[in-house]
């Protein structure tokens, strides 16, 4: 990927960023638009793989996406 794109992304991206309770964070909706998905339903499974990935790698879905509104159901074995 070429440097002025990914400057531009960057720029975009904290252009984005909200804070709530001095924690930075993005709207799904915003970042829908910044990569580029028209529809809604198709952004979603990216959040849902999102999620996934999260669980995958040990941490908690409930510390990195606010309002979860369903559960992601994988079949994983917790790990202590």
């Amino acid at each position: 990927m070429k440097t002025e794109i990914i400057h531009k992304l960057t720029e975009s991206f904290e252009t984005a960023v909200r804070q709530v309770e001095e924690i930075e964070c993005w709207s799904a909706r915003d970042l829908q638009e910044l990569l580029g998905y028209t529809k809604w339903d198709n952004f979603i499974q990216v959040i849902d793989k999102a999620k996934i990935a999260c669980l995958k790698s040990g941490q908690s879905v409930e510390d990195h996406f606010a309002d979860v509104g369903k559960m992601v159901e994988l079949g994983l074995v917790s790990q202590p």
